[in-house]
């Protein structure tokens, strides 16, 4: 399929209709000896992921202190467990330090009466507003209009484990989109701003992330809803007060695309929680060429589509991502291209300037962690130092052109020789072609060269005019690491529906098919500068991608792998749509140390 195309999960139940949410009682009670904020037994560490053995996934996380002092985490609609093919609408895991976690029941046994007998209940989110808890909810169909008219529902309880009684009617109902058919209603998320006014955040990939005032119960809108987010960039907002800023959490790309997946969570913040919301640069997270700050993404070890997260904070004042992830090895939960397999993680949250990075900059964790402090006199694990971004080194000039001549050097190979693709005046030109490397029946052109040995960064520098807001999908031009047309990965400014932005995809052979996802990055500029950093690890073949603006600040972010025993070669691409053609032009193609 194409990168970055608007793509829903569809998870459904069966259930009776009925407008009340119960919750079995049946071996879900607190133990007799339990005290608040004092397990019995308190880990020193925890390995990720924390959900299992309970639930080998528990996709878009939300979790919650109780008043008896454990902690409740809420999860979308799936089966539970490999081998198990029964959704469990909106699963419950209870745990005392947010690190061994036990199942403890469904919040919805009886699907409220507005839903149809078939709609996903996904994304929940819970809070405490007063004396009693709320549950906010994705409906994916409603019996309000025909079609997928998904809306958010509410639903109230004296304890995280219910019973759950539905309000009777979605908080925000289905939204008609212009021209037919309506706009994702996913995701909830609530805040409590710093007047004491409640928010609820909602929306996703089609039609963009919302917020609209609550009343004071939070079981009704009380205002006018104002966008937040651009629409094909983010879904899965989450909202955090710290410091006097708001800060938007929210997770791009696709969530499910098996080994493939390169979901990641991004920041914008503002004063004011109705927006608007500028990452770290000053770029709006509603622009067409979208912003967004780094705060998690797939780092090149076993964990990629790391996203969907809640934030919780434990007894020491620490703050801890909570999100879910994939096994790039064990990527789907039963039969391949089936349901992605997405346990809950957690991971230490940093502020790094005011920013939130997981981990000071190192992101999912796949070793043993210092757990968090959820009794008293537990000691803290502390902070680690910042990780370092790759750093540039000696240029290695035996692998590197400034297109200086008017033809290519020797040590260029074509993949299909594209005849437009001239060099002249200090640059490379290449029009981009109406071709594609994505998928079967590969027709685009690759240009490539042999890879330096060892580790090193390549750059480029490329001028595109790909237009702003207008539908161009997906003309793009960048670098490629490329083993063959379906072992790839190409970091590249691509036109996505409405949005420009850096994108980083991957194709692999799985399972009999081809499987194409892609993580994105920042937003392109006029000219960007683009880079890979290349490590091996084990003899996997590691590539973060790194961009820049101006050629002086660079941004980096998440990493593909190749296979080892491969021998990927390094290159550019210039493809993806040819109406209006775009002409791509790189300035240059290096090679460091």
């Amino acid at each position: 399929m194409k990168p970055s195309r608007r793509i829903a999960v569809v998870a459904t139940a069966t259930a009776a209709v009925a407008a009340t949410l119960t919750v079995p009682s049946a071996g879900v009670a607190p133990p007799a000896n339990a005290h608040p904020g004092q397990p019995a037994n308190q880990p020193a560490s925890y390995v990720n992921p924390v959900s299992a053995p309970a639930a080998d996934t528990l996709a878009d996380p939300a979790v919650i202190r109780g008043g008896d002092g454990s902690w409740y985490a809420f999860g979308t609609s799936d089966p539970l467990k490999a081998g198990e093919t029964a959704h469990r609408p909106i699963p419950i895991l209870r745990s005392d330090d947010l690190v061994s976690w036990t199942y403890a029941g469904d919040a919805v046994t009886s699907r409220p009466a507005w839903a149809t007998p078939t709609a996903g209940l996904w994304a929940p989110d819970i809070r405490r507003i007063g004396d009693r808890y709320v549950l906010y909810y994705t409906v994916t169909d409603t019996t309000l209009n025909p079609g997928d008219d998904s809306a958010i529902g509410v639903a109230t309880a004296p304890t995280p484990l219910g019973p759950w009684t539905d309000s009777g009617g979605p908080v925000v109902g289905p939204r008609p989109a212009p021209g037919g058919g309506f706009l994702w209603t996913f995701d909830p998320a609530h805040l409590v701003d710093a007047e004491g006014r409640q928010w609820l955040y909602y929306g996703s990939y089609f039609g963009g992330i919302f917020t609209v005032p609550l009343t004071a119960d939070g079981l009704r809108t009380a205002g006018t809803p104002t966008q937040v987010t651009i629409d094909n960039r983010y879904e899965g907002a989450y909202v955090v007060r710290r410091a006097g800023w708001y800060y938007l959490f929210g997770s791009a790309a696709n969530c499910c695309a098996g080994p493939t997946t390169g979901y990641s969570v991004f920041a914008g913040r503002s004063r004011n929680p109705a927006g608007p919301f500028l990452d770290r640069a000053g770029v709006s997270l509603l622009t067409s060429r979208v912003g967004g700050t780094p705060v998690i993404q797939p780092n090149g070890n076993r964990w990629i589509g790391t996203g969907h997260n809640a934030v919780v904070t434990d007894l020491a004042g620490q703050d801890w991502l909570v999100y879910h992830a994939i096994d790039r090895n064990v990527p789907y939960l039963n039969e391949p291209y089936g349901i992605n397999r997405r346990p809950m993680l957690i991971d230490r949250l940093d502020w790094a300037h005011g920013w939130p990075t997981v981990r000071n900059g190192r992101w999912a964790s796949d070793t043993p962690q210092p757990a968090p402090v959820t009794r008293r006199h537990q000691g803290s694990g502390g902070t680690e130092p910042p990780a370092r971004d790759p750093r540039q080194g000696q240029p290695i000039r035996s692998a590197s052109d400034e297109f200086g001549g008017t033809t290519l050097g020797p040590a260029w190979s074509w993949v299909r020789r594209d005849p437009n693709a001239t060099v002249g005046g200090g640059a490379l030109r290449w029009p981009t072609q109406a071709a594609d490397l994505v998928g079967t029946g590969n027709t685009a052109s690759v240009l490539v060269r042999d890879a330096p040995a060892g580790d090193y960064i390549v750059e480029t520098k490329l001028s595109i005019d790909l237009g702003v807001d207008t539908v161009r999908n997906f003309q793009q031009a960048g670098l490629i690491v490329y083993a063959g047309d379906d072992d790839f990965a190409r970091l590249s400014h691509v036109a996505i529906w409405n949005t420009r932005q850096i994108e980083f995809g991957r194709e692999i052979p799985y399972a009999g098919r081809l499987s194409y996802g892609g993580m994105v990055e920042g937003p392109p500029a006029d000219t960007t500068w683009l880079r890979l950093a290349h490590t091996e690890v084990g003899g996997e073949h590691r590539y973060r991608a790194g961009y820049s603006r101006d050629g002086q600040h660079w941004t980096w972010g998440g990493t593909w792998t190749l296979g080892a025993g491969t021998t990927p070669r390094i290159g550019l691409i210039s493809h993806g749509g040819d109406d209006p053609q775009a002409t791509a032009v790189f300035d240059y193609f290096r090679a460091y140390r």
